[in-house]
């Protein structure tokens, strides 16, 4: 997909760990073919190299590896779109934008994955075997539940609302389009997806 548009685009697939957020961006990646940087992507090889890793060196990591993800946008053309995957609310709003501004990025979208509590800690608690060690294991489950309650959105721009536990790529691909289509984006949207399901193919979380 290409657009006219000038700005540097990011779209930032936002929400609370085991929220569904990989398998969205893996989708969006295979439709559209632009390229994926994840938190844990970048942070998991260091982990392992640095074993045994406790909570704050693991945020330690986390904390640089969100600088390596501006980093790299920052080096990238303008007319690279991508897809950043992310619970952007482990740090201040104010690094986000920095963030943004220090990679000279003009626009963005954001597509927040809301969950329930109760989902959010089921699925967390089913992948922790799969887990790499130095992620947080079960102790985190009550934290999590309590972040699902009070998470929202970081809103820098037009944002999506989409179903955790009912995934439609093709209505957020849609949305996609529609946004990216525009010339310029005036001020923060929040819309939800049912005003986009006349077109959609439901995706599969990864659980």
């Amino acid at each position: 997909m290409t657009t006219n548009n000038s700005l540097k685009r990011v779209v930032l697939v936002n929400g609370i760990p085991a929220s569904g957020k990989s398998t969205l961006t893996r989708a969006l990646s295979q439709r559209f073919g632009w390229p994926v940087l994840t938190l844990d992507s970048l942070k998991e090889p260091f982990m392992a190299c640095f074993a045994p890793v406790d909570r704050q060196r693991n945020r330690q990591l986390g904390c640089a590896a969100y600088q390596a993800i501006w980093n790299i946008v920052g080096q990238a053309p303008a007319s690279q779109i991508w897809l950043i995957d992310a619970w952007f609310g482990f740090q201040p709003r104010a690094l986000l934008e920095q963030g943004l501004q220090q990679a000279g990025v003009g626009a963005v979208l954001e597509l927040w994955m809301q969950i329930t509590p109760e989902e959010a800690v089921a699925r967390y608690q089913a992948r922790l075997s799969q887990r790499l060690p130095g992620h947080p294991g079960a102790e985190y489950l009550p934290e999590l539940r309590q972040l699902a309650q009070q998470a929202q959105p970081m809103a820098l721009g037009p944002v999506l609302q989409v179903d955790a536990c009912d995934l439609h790529e093709a209505a957020v691909a849609r949305w996609l389009q529609q946004q990216l289509e525009r010339n310029s984006y005036t001020s923060p949207q929040c819309s939800p997806i049912e005003e986009l399901q006349d077109v959609i193919t439901p995706l599969s979380a990864n659980r």
